[in-house]
């Protein structure tokens, strides 16, 4: 899967009336603040119909303007097809539609597969040492794009989860509703169950081509697990969530809030047995992070059959040299949009490249390296 072009207008400040792209690695290089991430995001918002970075739609719309406009022509096993994501904000309403192929994409569930996205970050450097909400966005991100069943769920576990955190307030100074509880402990329950078996499952991969991953970058010097923990705990293998939820229903009353539950799942890494998070040096932390990264590419691909797009945003001049080379000998067969402030460095290290000089928005299309 690649993308062969992509046109953006009015979503952020970008320009692009029509940028083609090589199915190899792409170069995006400029000054900061020119529109570099914004590419990015603009490809990202394609395959999950939301921001990485923006709390709302609107703030994604150029500020001078009342729409935004994203074009991408995909190829996949062979067939071509067209993503058309716009935004339109009229008066202090906003409007997002996304279609493909001319065809509209009526729930967002129907969306995720179709454009196979891995972003990378320096924030997910530091996946390892960030708070428990950073792993399970990466959970969730990698498996919503394998499974829209796992998306349906999620959506209506945290819907639940908003109706009983509004009950347990209510509760604090009228406790007669207080039957009502176990409709939404019912609720979280159902889905919740299905939404731990298949992170459980999840983090099993890639605990599994991870460790794979992290001994060929340490050279076999260190070993790395990964342990998926769960908000409720488990017995026999599954959750016991009617039980526990009954259990904390005081407790909850208390908080006005529901304090267990998949909201609350982590997934801890360790090396040779002991904690990455709490003793490891920042360069084992973002070894761990890069091998996640790594082995979440390698199960979709398992998965689809298919080669995800890779979104490095100034990823490069985060990494020593090592871990340099070896990402960059990871990625030589599929599409890579790589961003970076200064080039030469990176041509050192990446010679078949297309590269793009981006300024205000608008991109100067500079061919191949070897041109």
């Amino acid at each position: 899967m690649f993308i062969k072009n992509l046109s953006a207008s009015g979503y952020r400040n970008l320009s692009i009336e029509s940028q083609e792209l090589s199915p190899g690695i792409n170069i995006l290089h400029g000054n900061n603040a020119q529109g570099k991430t914004n590419f990015l995001e603009a490809v990202y918002f394609c395959a999950f119909g939301r921001s990485l970075r923006a709390r709302s739609d609107s703030e994604l719309i150029r500020w001078d303007g009342e729409t935004a406009h994203i074009r991408a022509e995909l190829e996949r096993g062979g067939i071509d097809s067209v993503l058309d994501a716009r935004i339109a904000q009229t008066g202090s309403k906003t409007a997002k539609s996304i279609s493909v192929n001319h065809i509209p994409i009526r729930h967002m569930k129907d969306l995720f597969g179709r454009l196979l996205v891995v972003m990378f970050s320096p924030e997910d450097l530091r996946l390892v040492k960030a708070g428990p909400s950073e792993r399970r966005r990466f959970m969730d991100m990698e498996i919503c794009q394998l499974s829209p069943v796992y998306y349906g769920d999620l959506r209506e576990y945290h819907r639940a989860l908003k109706q009983r955190n509004a009950l347990l307030k209510v509760l604090q100074k009228d406790k007669s509703q207080r039957d009502s509880l176990s409709i939404w402990d019912e609720q979280l329950t159902n889905y919740g169950a299905r939404i731990m078996k298949t992170r459980a499952t999840f983090v099993r991969k890639v605990n599994e081509i991870a460790a794979e991953i992290h001994s060929d970058i340490t050279q076999g010097a260190e070993t790395l697990q990964l342990e998926y923990k769960p908000g409720i705990q488990m017995r026999d293998g599954s959750p016991d969530f009617a039980k526990h939820f009954e259990k904390t229903h005081e407790r909850d009353i208390f908080r006005g809030t529901t304090g267990d539950g998949i909201h609350t799942d982590d997934i801890e890494f360790n090396l040779n047995a002991t904690s990455v998070r709490h003793f490891g040096s920042q360069g084992q932390q973002r070894t761990a992070a890069l091998s996640a990264k790594l082995a979440g590419i390698r199960i979709i691909e398992q998965s689809t059959d298919e080669t995800p797009i890779l979104l490095l945003d100034d990823v490069l001049s985060e990494l020593d040299g090592t871990r340099q080379k070896f990402l960059l000998s990871r990625i030589t067969n599929l599409q890579t949009i790589v961003t970076c402030t200064g080039i030469e460095d990176v041509l050192k290290k990446i010679s078949d490249c297309r590269i793009m000089w981006v300024e205000n928005g608008k991109i100067i299309d500079r061919g191949a390296a070897n041109e």
